[in-house]
């Protein structure tokens, strides 16, 4: 019997030819579309950002009362939020604690600067943006003083904003040491010491920078911060503060009664100690024919001059000073209001019998720095010889000369301005140790870009460390659960094309290397 296999043979040939061309189209067709459906999913994808958080402060000084406004992306930084100012408004009149005897007078000029507020964020937002409120040394002086008062104006602050839209957070008064270290992290911040963006627009920590000292002079107190030499040998007067992932030791100290409307409260008392009449007083530090008449209250109401009051103290009895324009005796009045011997001559301690390593590095002076030296014609850097010359031909001219001296004409901070230099003088070298080679490392600035250089920025920054980060909402072409179908289908169908074809190459490879012979079979 004959059996012929040449017919199937040819048959199955041109079925495995015609199933190795369908596998070898699906495979390449499944790569294709797993490509395509990826590139597509990952190219056209909209990342919805969770949009911008908003805060507000309010920073309440001694002097007067500024409202901030910051934002931040909602998904933040490393934890911290990268927050920026957006508006910033003065409410007209002193400060919160000068409404001690009429609390409930504090709604009507705040106001103003609150329905711009509320024009500036988004309504839909406003019942998520925190408010804070923090009070400085003016209210630590009357909570000292007075606390019943000062509780009632806090009272009625919160009374206040708890009916505002807003989510307010509470007001409280904030410590000197930490009005020192939030001006300290306002400065670096703005300076892009802590975060900077590089080539790929994405924030990095700088590389090896330094961080800068902080100075700021205010109505009531004055603050130097800065990281020391050997943060170690003076950790008991560090503070730690976390940023950005990174950690500092940053000393501060805040001198309570040595802002620069309380420190011109002593020196008119001073001055009136030291005069033969209680009726006119000359004031050194006044211009050359500058009159002005005060009540004892207005400079010995305050806690800081309570140990000066003469002992025929009338709160009403009225004071005339009289200006002189006398620069020298001027310093040496300021002097007077500066305790050096409490030290005992050692290195580290500069004054009041406070420790204080070296001032290192460079530093950043705002508030009244800023105001004071602009109002002598500088800013910026410039050397002790410039601010000395430029103090000394200032506090020789008249009344009558400062309205075309000034950029700005105010008659309380003009009168003031000699004062004001003379004692930044005292304050800087003799108190902080500052000299003519160190002097240029002081920076005298207001404001960086479009932000403030002042405590509240840096009250923010730490505050968003407790709010939580909001996850970036990202909005794909095709539905997750039919991408992953697809994906795993298309990837599926190639990897079994795949199996396919190379079971194919097996067995044509068995077949080339075993002879094929084509046998008809007849039996013996």
């Amino acid at each position: 019997m004959a059996i012929q296999t040449q017919p199937s043979q040819t048959i199955k040939r041109m079925l495995t030819r015609t199933l190795s061309v369908v596998a070898q189209v699906f495979l390449l067709l499944s790569i294709v579309l797993v490509i395509a459906i990826a590139v597509i999913q990952i190219n056209q994808q909209q990342i919805l950002s969770p949009g911008l958080k908003y805060g507000i402060v309010v920073d309440a000084g001694s002097s007067r009362t500024t409202v901030y406004v910051y934002e931040w992306p909602a998904e933040k930084e490393n934890n911290t939020g990268v927050v920026s100012q957006t508006f910033k408004c003065n409410v007209k009149g002193p400060g919160i604690s000068s409404y001690e005897s009429n609390p409930g007078a504090l709604a009507k000029p705040l106001d103003d600067c609150l329905n711009k507020v509320k024009e500036r964020i988004p309504v839909h937002l406003h019942k998520n943006t925190s408010l804070y409120l923090g009070a400085t040394a003016g209210m630590r002086l009357l909570r000292l003083q007075n606390e019943s008062a000062a509780n009632e104006v806090l009272a009625s602050i919160q009374s206040y904003f708890r009916a505002q839209p807003f989510e307010f957070r509470g007001a409280q008064i904030i410590t000197g040491p930490e009005e020192g270290v939030y001006g300290w992290i306002t400065a670096n911040y703005l300076m892009g010491n802590f975060l900077e963006r590089n080539l790929w627009r994405t924030w990095v920590h700088p590389y090896r920078k330094e961080t800068m000292g902080a100075l700021d002079l205010g109505g009531a107190s004055t603050q130097i911060s800065f990281i020391p030499e050997d943060s170690e040998e003076h950790f008991n007067s560090t503070l730690q503060v976390k940023l950005y992932g990174y950690n500092y030791n940053v000393y501060t100290h805040s001198y309570q009664c040595y802002g620069r409307d309380e420190a011109e409260k002593r020196l008119l008392a001073l001055l009136l100690q030291k005069s033969n009449t209680s009726a006119n007083v000359d004031n050194p530090c006044y211009p050359q024919n500058y009159n002005t008449t005060l009540t004892m209250k207005d400079f010995f109401g305050s806690l800081c001059t309570r140990s000066l009051r003469p002992a025929n103290y009338y709160p009403n009895q009225l004071v005339n000073f009289h200006g002189t324009g006398d620069p020298g005796l001027c310093r040496e009045m300021v002097s007077l209001l500066f305790n050096f011997t409490a030290c005992r001559h050692r290195e580290d301690c500069p004054f009041n019998g406070i420790h204080q390593p070296k001032p290192k590095g460079n530093f950043v002076a705002f508030s009244g720095f800023y105001y004071t030296t602009n109002a002598l014609n500088l800013s910026g850097h410039f050397s002790l010889d410039d601010f000395n010359s430029s103090m000394w031909f200032f506090c020789s001219q008249s009344w009558a000369q400062l309205p075309y001296m000034l950029p700005k004409f105010e008659e309380i901070y003009a009168r003031s301005y000699c004062f004001s230099a003379n004692f930044i003088y005292y304050l800087l070298v003799h108190g902080y140790n500052f000299n003519a080679e160190t002097w240029p490392q002081i920076h005298f600035q207001k404001e960086v870009g479009n932000s403030s250089i002042a405590w509240s920025l840096g009250y923010m920054l730490s505050l968003t460390n407790m709010i939580p980060a909001e996850g970036k909402l990202i909005q794909l072409p095709l539905n997750p659960s039919l991408f992953a179908g697809l994906l795993i289908f298309l990837s599926a169908t190639a990897l079994l094309c795949l199996l396919y074809l190379v079971y194919l190459c097996i067995v044509s490879y068995h077949r080339k290397n075993i002879p094929c012979v084509e046998h008809v079979f007849i039996p013996e």
